[in-house]
């Protein structure tokens, strides 16, 4: 058995990540239009990294065959979420359009509602936090099972 060493997990997650870009700009120009912003991005950001997943697996299968196929896997995918929770922060404190449309959603949830300008900090908080939290149990899932499917597309050769 031979260990995986880190870079090849760190070349297995920047793999995952370009690969997961390339398949993502096109489908997400063909389910913009067709289902809308919101609805057609993360419809292409959810077909996009179960193939790249997928992709990764069947390249990295000898590797992640060689160690404990699951252990492997999960590395790879903890790695991968952490990298996209991080993007994920950078775009949430980089729109200007979040507070806006938090206000918006809570609003029309609890229309006679009237919070204070401390109850808007918490109320965009907790949103930021569910739209984190969702996006990475989403990406343990969608990364795992695609890695795992990828993995057992190829059986490992004998060495």
């Amino acid at each position: 058995m031979i260990p995986l060493k880190f870079e090849d997990i760190i070349i297995a997650v920047a793999s995952l990540t370009i690969i997961g870009v390339l398949i993502m700009f096109p489908l997400t120009l063909v389910l913009t239009p067709a289902r809308g912003i919101v609805e057609g991005f993360m419809l292409s950001a959810i077909i996009a990294f179960l193939l790249s997943s997928i992709i990764v697996g069947y390249i990295f299968s000898q590797n992640i065959w060689e160690e404990s196929r699951t252990k492997t896997i999960l590395k790879i995918t903890v790695l991968f979420t952490l990298l996209v929770m991080t993007l994920v922060l950078i775009e949430n404190a980089a729109s200007n359009d979040w507070t806006p449309m938090v206000k918006e959603n809570y609003k029309d949830i609890y229309p006679a509602a009237s919070p204070s300008t401390p109850d808007w900090y918490y109320i965009e908080r907790l949103a930021i936090i569910e739209d984190d939290f969702i996006n990475a149990v989403l990406m343990l899932a969608i990364t795992f099972t695609g890695l795992y499917i990828g993995s057992t597309l190829k059986k490992p050769t004998k060495t």
